[in-house]
């Protein structure tokens, strides 16, 4: 079975508070990410919490996508895994980081299923917008 895939996690800075705290936009741009990236989605769940942030996972026939919004701290944490070479997980997440607006994006990529995993400070990816 090959389960070679790529997995991006991606720290976005600097959203606008108010998008990060409304739980249909976050869903629309979480689900249209998926279909940007070529992705098939299969499930969708969002959770609004009391008194603000948003979590959900966009289940893809490839794996997933996930998010946890910060409003208060203008910031989400973001992750995009795909199995197989078909989909790249930056396309989700560029769309998502635009979609956020988000003035600042780390984000680093591991390769699954391939063996150990290298963890290094020349893998993290700092772009400004």
């Amino acid at each position: 079975m090959d389960t070679a895939g790529r997995h991006v996690i991606a720290e976005l800075w600097g959203c606008e508070s108010d998008l990060l705290n409304d739980l249909q936009r976050i869903e629309r741009i979480m689900v249209s990410a998926a279909l940007e990236s070529g992705a098939e989605v299969r499930e969708v769940a969002f959770h609004k919490f009391a008194p603000q942030g948003v979590s959900g996972v966009v289940i893809i026939s490839e794996s997933h996508l996930t998010i946890h919004s910060f409003p208060e701290h203008g910031y989400a944490s973001v992750d995009v895994y795909t199995c197989g070479d078909r989909i790249d997980p930056k396309v989700a997440c560029e769309y998502i980081t635009r979609g956020l607006k988000a003035t600042r994006r780390e984000l680093i990529e591991f390769p699954r299923g391939v063996g150990s995993i290298e963890v290094s400070a020349q893998k993290v990816e700092t772009l400004q917008y």
